[in-house]
């Protein structure tokens, strides 16, 4: 685990297709795509100023568990949340048929 933005609250603004929290006035989002039963992240953006705090850990894991809540097929564009799914494999089967955490990688490319 090893998440240290454990008590930020994570908000679906459906309007502009993200993900977002705020702290000490900054936002971190996480945006998407969404079809008829699937969820595509595109791109995971936190201020310099918030990395290293699990911003981003936060924002992947609201934004999965929102898409297992309403039952959408995962398709992980943005490297973060490919890395974060791979790191934790709870996650996995919202990946849907053929993909598997053996093909994502480890690490987000930065």
């Amino acid at each position: 685990m090893g998440d240290r933005a454990t008590d930020v609250e994570v908000r679906d603004n459906q309007g502009k297709s993200r993900f977002e929290v705020r702290v000490e006035g900054l936002l971190a989002v996480c945006e998407y795509h969404l079809g008829h039963d699937s969820i595509t992240f595109t791109h995971t953006i936190v201020p310099g100023a918030l990395e290293g705090r699990g911003i981003a850990s936060a924002l992947a894991r609201g934004a999965l568990n929102a898409a297992r809540e309403r039952d959408l097929r995962v398709v992980p564009e943005c490297t973060f949340i490919q890395a974060f799914i791979a790191r934790h494999p709870e996650y996995a089967d919202l990946l849907g048929t053929g993909a598997d955490t053996a093909s994502l990688p480890g690490e987000p490319d930065r």
